[in-house]
């Protein structure tokens, strides 16, 4: 999954070529089938394809039926009269929060755990689907209470805590529209947000913590909200680290003052299937804010439908945990509405995945039986740097479902993914979507698919993805080009908030009828779908187009790295020469210039002598946002010799000075 926006069209141009250019790496010879047990008890089966593919939109209004609950039926299913401004569920009515907590309390279902929080510290929590609706009710009382209406925008501030969940859907409740910034946010990236957004409300907390140390986050707000003329009338506290704080008499609230205090009885009422449900800013940004907007009837419908398919969610015994921040979009999809409206019982964490040591994950995992875990390939390639002496000194038995998201999983990874923390036995579920689509797009399904190490494999069912080349015509097996989607599905984006026609200009300019996703892409001979990043990571070497992640997949398949980046320097006899930034495995040995002339020679082997790295540089960490994405930017101003650029979304601040210092080694 992409989070970012599609390059220029004069970058795109020329990559239909990248596919010819780059043949041997992805013809991988590995395949899993699923197992005769788990295909026997799987959620769904092999014909859902056959009855999507009939007619999409009466098998979306199944599943809308079937995994909603409805306050009034919808009369239409798509209304697509005017693209590309697609209207799902049309004059139907249902309300987010319902869904996810009261209706399975009415069920029964009130005793069923909803989320176990696990603090970095080490504290937990557990809240059941009753004790969490409550605190929902209560969140929507209090919110009203400030002056919150239907329509208004809220802006949300918070760390991975359940407070953040219970916001949104407090938000959805009372159909306010939720901004969820993420928490590592500058205070100005936070207040372009809230002045775009027009929010009118703002919910953050103290601070939180990282790696052990207390972390501020009101600071930011109060930095964001020091100016006159900002919309913003309340901000609401939650106390988390108990840390000190500046406060504003009149505009600043304690979350025990106010929601704790409020009433825990609230009647949630229907709101039109296309009423907005949230905005969520794009990574990357830089000049006027994009965000993107999502509506409720199809952004639930296809993020419950998958959740369910994807990861073969079984709620009654299951323990789901994606791992994403509630700042991403996959915290939006992943965490706080599709397994709150299948009933599941899921985990959320709040810190890193080596605070207090580096088997904190896999603790987690045996503490509460996880057995559905989704997650990102750069966490993965973290952990294989460790080593698998971490992961092995747990019981990591209970995983049955195996997730990946963010970025392309190269293959070694997602085989060690697979050998290491899946034991040989849970199949992978590799996920391509964006924050533009709302919810899984293109994914095996576990009980149906025979699995390749590296590739997202074929478009889910009700989905109509197609690779093509620069005029739009379909490619053939074995040929890479531009990934398009064909046809409207129901969680896609319904615009840009307050620009249509950036929205248009954006996504559905390069080619006419079709959604433009920015990322390149290859069908294997099979027909497989293979992720090339995006097209703007695409290098120009000696006139050939070659792709940064299949290097960098090259790279990973040597056995003493961990994890690569390779950008693309400026070079005067081939326009761009590649230049390569490793991490080595736990186990390997830095010897020099032997392993970087043993690791260009392997990606020659690999890929192509075109492809060899000019240069190779063996770095302790490479910069990354906390959502995990590399931060190729800052090391191709190191290839290329300037000062590194802006760093302050960097997880950890000290990483530039840390490639700085062992390159002057």
């Amino acid at each position: 999954m992409s989070q970012d926006t599609p390059g220029s069209t004069a970058t795109a141009a020329a990559t239909s070529q990248q596919g010819d250019a780059l043949e041997n790496l992805l013809h991988e010879d590995r395949k899993f089938a699923p197992s005769a047990d788990f295909a026997a008890n799987a959620v769904v089966g092999a014909e859902v394809y056959a009855e999507a593919d009939a007619d999409r939109p009466a098998f979306w209004a199944k599943q809308a039926r079937e995994l909603l609950t409805w306050n009034k039926d919808f009369t239409q299913a798509l209304d697509w009269s005017n693209p590309p401004f697609a209207k799902w569920f049309v004059g139907g009515q249902v309300n987010a929060a319902y869904n996810a907590l009261d209706r399975h309390v009415e069920n029964g279902l009130g005793d069923r755990v909803a989320i176990y929080f696990e603090g970095e510290p080490g504290d937990s929590r557990a809240y059941t689907y009753a004790e969490l609706t409550e605190e929902v009710k209560k969140a929507a009382n209090a919110f009203e209470s400030l002056g919150v209406a239907k329509g208004d925008r809220v802006a949300v501030y918070l760390p991975m805590i359940p407070e953040a969940v219970i916001t949104m859907l407090a938000c959805a409740r009372i159909g306010a529209v939720h901004s969820v910034v993420f928490g590592g946010f500058s205070s100005d990236a936070l207040l372009s947000r809230i002045e775009d957004a027009q929010a009118k409300l703002v919910v953050t907390a103290d601070g939180t913590y990282r790696r052990g140390k207390p972390s501020a986050l009101k600071s930011a707000v109060d930095q964001a909200l020091a100016a006159d003329g900002h919309s913003v009338q309340n901000v609401v506290v939650v106390k988390r680290n108990g840390q000190d704080v500046d406060w504003h008499e009149g505009r600043d609230h304690w979350w025990a003052d106010t929601v704790e205090a409020a009433s825990p009885e609230h009647t949630a009422v229907g709101h039109d299937s296309e009423h907005p449900l949230f905005i969520l800013y794009t990574s990357g940004t830089t000049g006027k804010p994009k965000g993107i907007l999502h509506t409720t009837g199809g952004f639930l419908t296809q993020t419950a439908y998958t959740h369910k398919a994807v990861f073969d969610l079984h709620p009654e015994t299951d323990v789901y945990w994606c791992t994403a921040d509630i700042g991403w979009v996959t915290g939006h999809s992943y965490v706080a509405y599709a397994p709150l409206i299948n009933g599941a019982t899921q985990v959320m964490y709040e810190g890193t995945p080596d605070s207090p040591h580096q088997g904190r994950w896999w603790e987690i995992v045996e503490k509460y039986k996880v057995s559905i875990l989704y997650t990102a390939p750069t966490a993965i390639r973290t952990f294989m740097k460790w080593g698998r002496d971490i992961p092995d000194k747990y019981d990591l038995s209970s995983l049955r479902v195996l997730g990946s998201v963010g970025e392309p999983i190269n293959p070694e990874a997602w085989m060690w993914y697979r050998d290491v923390i899946g034991g040989n036995k849970a199949p992978i579920v590799d996920t391509w979507w964006q924050t533009e689509t709302g919810a899984q797009m293109i994914a095996p399904l576990p009980g149906v698919t025979e699995t390749k190490p590296g590739s997202a494999q074929v478009a889910l069912p009700g989905i109509a993805v197609d690779v093509v080349d620069e005029n739009g015509a379909s490619v053939p097996n074995g040929h890479g080009g531009f990934l398009v989607i064909r046809e409207p599905w129901p969680a896609m984006l319904r615009g840009i908030w307050g620009d249509p026609e950036r929205f248009k200009e954006t996504y559905w300019s390069r080619f006419e009828t079709m959604y433009f996703a920015g990322d390149g892409a290859k069908k294997d001979e099979d027909g497989d779908i293979w992720l090339l990043g995006r097209v703007d990571d695409v290098m120009n070497i000696s006139g050939h187009r070659l792709s940064t992640t299949e290097i960098e997949s090259a790279l990973v398949s040597h056995p003493a790295v961990a994890e690569a980046a390779v950008v693309g320097a400026a070079d005067e006899t081939t326009g761009q020469a590649v230049v390569a930034f490793v991490i080595l495995r736990g186990d390997a040995v830095d010897s020099g210039d032997e392993i970087v002339q043993d690791l260009r020679n392997h990606v020659g082997k690999e890929i192509g002598p075109i492809a060899k790295p000019k240069i190779v540089l063996v770095v302790p960490e490479l910069p990354k946002t906390r959502s995990g994405k590399i931060m190729r930017r800052l090391l191709k101003d190191v290839a290329e010799g300037r000062d590194t650029g802006d760093a302050t979304t960097l997880a950890d601040n000290t990483v530039m000075a840390q490639i700085a210092a062992s390159l002057k080694k």
